[in-house]
């Protein structure tokens, strides 16, 4: 039959602890008992308890002084201080050091049954509450990807159905979405996970770096190449190939990356030895590839290699349902990086943070988590540590004239497109060039 909880008694009189451990295991506790402070510190150390038993006055080292050791090694482990009628002051002090109660001597038996198993009962609802959560989290997180709106439960079933194969995949969404994280995720749930994950972001290039980044380059292939380095490709040969931004790369080097998924091959910059290479390829764009391909600034035939797979991340003010999720499980992230003791967003910050339209997605979330919790000791997230409720946005103002309310919905639209020229044009119904004309004409700028 299993024991109730393990229970450590302390107490420095023999006939004390030979009498609490033979009732203990009638009452079907494991029972053990030392006799002084120095091998009580010692088996809270070397094994786990659930409950302590502990004699206030003891010879060296007492109980408060074993109490303080306890509770440094095994927080969660409760204690309940054994006094005298006349040390009960004391006692209560131990309470206030992190004692769960004090019980009188002589023991009453009855009162001790009571409050063994009132803890045995607390400690039984916390672990289930754990396990709760842990199905929750199961059920509502894939790797470090936060979600239980249908959208997100759309993109783990894409993630779990991509993982067993070499497909190639092209996943799309807004800066700030996770693009990077669900790559990541494919990847350590796939066969290639024991191979090595690399990323490259082609936006952040121009393109002769490029293009040495993603292919390497042989000893003296141009100005400043005194060694041959090798490329993202070779490196990621034999697990997973990761471009960012892939809508922003050059004609050029289009047509060699669509060269290489071709014919799994390559040479560097300056060699013509051709290197084979064994790569799952997942890139990410923010960009409307279908528009770039019509604008002539994409090739079909590459868009088409990278598409096998296509999985779509919302943005977070269409899962709104979620950052409550997503609130709690930065908050607990950053507790733990900065020791600080944040349990919740109140009310009023949560409905501020519902109504936000989170024009830089999740990344903008847990940008603000952080920020609140480096500048406060919390324990609660307020509407004060929100910094989009302490800028008055011109977007709220009454517009006092139809040039003014034409700026303003142009503004509108940039910003919750993060300013993408194309998506904006196309859904404002202008050319390109007329939304650049209308940015220039009303002193737009990006705000970083």
């Amino acid at each position: 039959m299993k024991e109730d909880a393990r229970v450590l008694v302390v107490d420095d009189e023999p006939m004390v602890c030979l009498a609490l451990t033979n009732w203990l295991e009638e009452e079907n506790y494991f029972a053990q008992a030392v006799e002084d402070g120095p091998q009580a510190v010692k088996a809270v150390r070397e094994e786990n308890w659930d409950i302590v038993l502990l004699d206030l006055r003891m010879p060296g080292m007492d109980g408060m002084e074993v109490l303080k050791q306890v509770k440094e090694i095994a927080p969660q482990t409760v204690v309940i201080m054994m006094t005298a009628y006349a040390s009960i002051p004391g006692a209560v002090q131990a309470m206030q050091e992190g004692a769960y109660d004090y019980i009188v001597k002589p023991l009453d038996v009855d009162q001790l049954t009571l409050m063994l198993k009132r803890i045995v009962e607390h400690q039984q609802l916390i672990t289930e509450n754990i396990l709760l959560r842990k199905r929750l989290t199961e059920q509502y997180e894939f790797e470090d990807i936060i979600g239980r709106s249908e959208a997100m439960q759309e993109v783990f079933s894409m993630i779990k159905a991509v993982t067993d194969t070499t497909a190639t995949v092209l996943i799309t969404g807004e800066t700030g979405t996770g693009k990077e994280l669900v790559a990541r995720a494919i990847h350590s749930n796939s066969s290639q996970r024991y191979g090595p994950f690399v990323a490259a972001s082609c936006g952040a290039l121009p393109e002769t770096l490029l293009e040495s980044e993603l292919f390497g380059y042989e000893k003296g292939a141009f100005t400043g190449a005194d060694r041959t380095k090798k490329g993202r490709f070779e490196l990621a040969h034999g697990g997973t190939l990761f471009l960012d931004e892939v809508g922003d790369i050059s004609m050029k080097t289009q047509i060699r990356l669509l060269r290489v998924l071709q014919e799994r091959s390559f040479s560097r910059l300056g060699g013509t030895e051709q290197i084979k290479v064994d790569v799952r390829l997942i890139s990410a764009t923010n960009r409307d590839l279908v528009a770039a391909i019509e604008e002539g600034s994409f090739r079909s035939d590459l868009y088409y290699r990278l598409n096998v797979v296509s999985i779509q991340l919302p943005p977070l003010r269409e899962r709104i349902d979620d950052v409550p999720l997503l609130a709690a499980h930065f908050i607990n992230k950053y507790n733990v990086e900065f020791n600080k003791k944040f349990d919740r967003v109140d009310r009023k910050a949560m409905d501020f943070m519902m109504d936000y339209h989170w024009p830089g997605n999740v990344r903008e979330l847990e940008n603000v988590i952080e920020r609140a919790i480096v500048i406060d000791q919390g324990p609660q997230m307020k509407v004060k540590h929100l910094p989009f409720c302490n800028i008055e946005s011109p977007l709220t103002e009454e517009p006092r004239s139809l040039q003014e309310v034409e700026k303003l919905h142009i503004e509108k639209m940039l910003q919750r497109n993060d300013w993408n020229i194309a998506k904006t044009a196309r859904l404002l119904n202008i050319d390109r060039s007329t939304l650049h004309k209308k940015i220039k004409k009303f002193g737009l700028e990006r705000q970083q």
